[in-house]
């Protein structure tokens, strides 16, 4: 943190550290207020004390005597105040107290220690090699063995932000004292120093109401529940710094070198009708696809707060302009939740994802931008004009792209049209819980007509390898055009024909690419939900345009992972998206992973047992075994009620 205003060191023997600290920043606006839990007499015995605590006070410091650092909200000196940074040098129990003890002393510090912390405040726990129990210890040791210090700060909504050596040799003056309540030194090489902040909070579920015009048609329905913190983000905004946008803008600029990319904004509808689905989706999965009826209209009531009448999704344009609005007008608030809920329940079936039957829907949150495409090359008659520069000769030495009425090419030109039109967006797939599967994620979609005879799919599937190559994608061919693969990631993008007819020799390339999943190997992330966080420091981590391939520093070090199993009994039909959705619900987005580990049918009663087991696990929010449970028993409580479940 830079500047510092204000330190608070807890646990100090001789204050040997604090004195050391103190001088370090004499003459700053720094203060330092240092506490130790024995009381002065007591804590003068300790040899240098008296000297370091005059050190401190002249220096404008602070010392305060008998301060339990796992109760600092009741101390009468700290009340009120708030620290940039707690420091706690090699805590301990005292006398040959074991790990059980220790990991205590530390939950309990962590949690009394951020009723005192500033926001944006650090929290740094020095410990000896091998007793934090992460990878930077060398050696590691057995969990179990540990003092599994980010576990225990998790449980106080804290993540470890960073993990440096501690710098013995800064403090000269430095004497470590107090092991097994001797005076005798710690174990200080390879001590490491453990940095920690607070996670940010979960967002609470939001009922999200929008009227859009489809086709002419005003329609009024409920985002499903788990989605709702997946609209109107804004990655996509001019001047956005957003990975997404990022990757978007080394995509367009690789393939300018070579074509000219035309792109649009534009507002469209988050639905499409079931028909346009049919039509234009054809090679996505209907099971994949959030069905959505339409709320009936209550004449009696005022929905224009809720109303929005169109939702920027286009490239360049994405959720900019009216998104705060829109969310204020359309999100309810806490206290009306339950109550709303209840309500749309009666209304719609959207909230869990999918009906059984084709003909109880009429619309679906668009999986793909591809009806929107068609849409617009319609409504705006785009075509591409391809016209010759000869030399002369009368030989072609290249192309112009105009974007207006086709004019055609000259018939001797082997150039392909080079004109892509592009548009981007959010799209929404009904998928089950995986590590890599995305309910929601942003398409950038390009199409352009090329002369058949210049084998166009071939030469752009060549730029993009060349484009992303480094980021381990590979393209592979299929029938009909090209699939772009990486791993672990999977699909992150097709190259195929469209079935749009065109004059003689003529042929509609389309691409289509997952711009989260591209931006998570460009710039290495370890998971795609990090790029829906509300963290601020995401954001901080890309505000100077950092180029593919720069490293990623992560928020949170060395998450813990959690898992439970959950049993129920069903009736005799089950539908297993409708509890997918409702685990992405009561987690908050954090299970990774939902595995159907048993099932057995009861031959009499015409019920079947189910048992899945869940991962809980976040590299943006601080996952402790108590939240897990919490969110696994929140789970149990919302299949009881909503699906009629009965829990095992």
């Amino acid at each position: 943190m830079s500047p510092l205003r204000s330190i608070l060191l807890v646990g100090e023997g001789n204050f040997s550290f604090s004195a050391c600290l103190s001088q370090s920043y004499r003459g700053t606006d720094t203060s330092i207020t240092a506490t130790s839990l024995q009381p002065e007499k007591e804590a003068l015995r300790h040899e240098g004390a008296s000297d370091n605590i005059h050190i401190i006070q002249d220096s404008g410091g602070e010392v305060i005597f008998q301060v339990d650092c796992r109760k600092l909200g009741e101390c009468v000196s700290l009340r009120d105040r708030v620290f940039d940074r707690v420091l706690f040098n090699f805590p301990h129990c005292g006398r040959k107290s074991g790990v059980k003890k220790n990991r205590e002393l530390l939950k309990s510090f962590f949690f009394s220690c951020v009723q005192v912390l500033a926001e944006g405040g650090e929290v740094h726990v020095a410990l000896c090699n091998g007793q934090g129990g992460t990878p930077v210890d060398h050696p590691q040791r057995e969990r179990h063995n540990s003092w599994q210090v980010v576990a225990m700060a998790a449980e106080a909504h804290l993540i470890l932000t960073d993990v440096h050596p501690f710098k013995n040799e800064k403090y000269r003056s430095y004497k470590c004292t107090g092991y097994r309540s001797q005076d005798k030194g710690f174990h200080l090489e390879n001590a490491l120093v453990h940095v920690f902040t607070r996670s940010p909070p979960y967002t609470s579920d939001q009922m999200l109401m929008i009227e859009e015009i489809v086709e002419g048609e005003s329609v009024q329905y409920t985002v499903p529940a788990e989605l709702s913190d997946f609209v109107y983000r804004g990655f996509l905004c001019p001047g956005s710094v957003h990975p997404v946008r990022l990757a978007q803008d080394f995509i367009i600029e690789g393939l300018s070198d070579k074509y000219s990319v035309s792109t649009v904004m534009e507002s469209i509808p988050f639905l499409i009708t079931a028909k346009e689905l049919q039509l234009r989706c054809q090679d996505i999965d209907r099971t994949h696809c959030y069905r959505i009826r339409p709320n009936q209209k209550d004449p009696n009531s005022d929905t224009s707060s809720h109303k929005v009448k169109d939702s920027p999704t286009f490239l360049d344009s994405q959720e900019c302009t009216d998104a705060p609005a829109a969310q204020q007008a359309t999100c309810v608030t806490s206290d009306k939740v339950d109550r709303v809920w209840n309500k749309g329940l009666e209304r719609s079936d959207c909230s869990l994802g999918m009906d059984t039957e084709v003909e109880n829907y009429l619309y679906v949150l668009r999986p793909s931008l591809l009806p929107q495409m068609e849409e617009l090359l319609t409504k705006k008659d785009l075509t591409t004009s391809v016209r010759c520069h000869t030399d002369n000769e009368g030989k072609c030495e290249g192309v112009e792209v105009e974007t207006r009425e086709n004019v055609g090419a000259c018939g001797d030109c082997k150039a392909a049209f080079s004109l892509l039109f592009g548009i981007s967006g959010v799209v929404f797939r009904n998928v089950l819980i995986n590590l890599w599967a995305m309910p929601c994620f942003h398409e950038l979609l390009l199409r352009g007509v090329f002369l058949s005879e210049s084998k166009p799919i071939i030469l752009i599937g060549q730029r993009l390898e060349t484009l992303l190559a480094p980021y381990k994608v590979s393209v592979v061919t299929e029938e009909g055009g090209l699939r772009l693969m990486a791993q672990p990631v999977g699909l992150v993008g097709r190259v195929f024909t469209s079935n749009e007819k065109h004059d003689a020799g003529q042929i509609s390339i389309t691409v289509s690419l997952n711009l989260d999943l591209l931006a998570v190997l460009l710039f290495s992330l370890p998971d795609w939900r990090l790029l829906w966080s509300h963290d601020p420091r995401l954001l901080k981590c890309f505000a100077l345009h950092p180029s593919p391939g720069t490293p990623f520093q992560p928020l949170s070090l060395f998450p813990e992972r959690f898992i439970f199993d959950i049993s129920f009994w069903t009736g005799p039909t089950w539908e297993e998206r409708k509890f997918h959705a409702m685990v992405r619900q009561a987690s908050h987005g954090i299970v990774e992973k939902v595995k159907l580990v048993d099932t057995f049918s009861h031959p009499e009663l015409s019920q079947t047992s189910y048992c899945y087991r869940l991962t809980y696990h976040s590299h943006t929010h601080a996952v402790s075994h108590t939240q897990a449970l919490q969110f696994h028993q929140h789970l149990e409580s919302l299949l009881a009620s909503r699906l009629q479940v009965t829990i095992r």
